[in-house]
């Protein structure tokens, strides 16, 4: 599993650089993110705008993840592609994470 992370003032963001997140990585998945969320930072934000596939697999990994930071740490999600984001919204889970349209710093990150 291919994560980056970099802070935005008090935020973490860690970035998944693969475009799947499935059952075959799933557990990969959660692991990668649980040792680079003991970085410092609060919220952490996982930035999902290079993920273009996320099955019921990857949807339990990103939930099992919330809940390793819970309660003293909040994942929030940014960047949800169109068939990702109606994953999160068919299964109504858009309304238990907070969603931004982009990671901060992803402008800046761009230009």
């Amino acid at each position: 599993m291919d994560i980056t992370t970099s802070q935005a003032g008090p935020a973490l963001v860690i970035t998944v650089n693969d475009s799947r997140i499935d059952a075959a990585v799933a557990i990969e998945f959660k692991e990668a993110v649980r040792t680079e969320a003991e970085a410092a930072g609060n919220p952490v934000i996982l930035d999902l705008s290079k993920v273009t596939f996320l099955d019921s697999s990857g949807l339990g990994a990103v939930v099992a993840a919330m809940k390793l930071l819970a309660p003293e740490r909040r994942l929030e999600l940014a960047g949800l592609t169109a068939p990702v984001a109606k994953v999160f919204r068919l299964t109504r889970m858009d309304s238990v994470f907070t969603i931004h349209q982009q990671a901060p710093g992803a402008l800046k990150a761009a230009g």
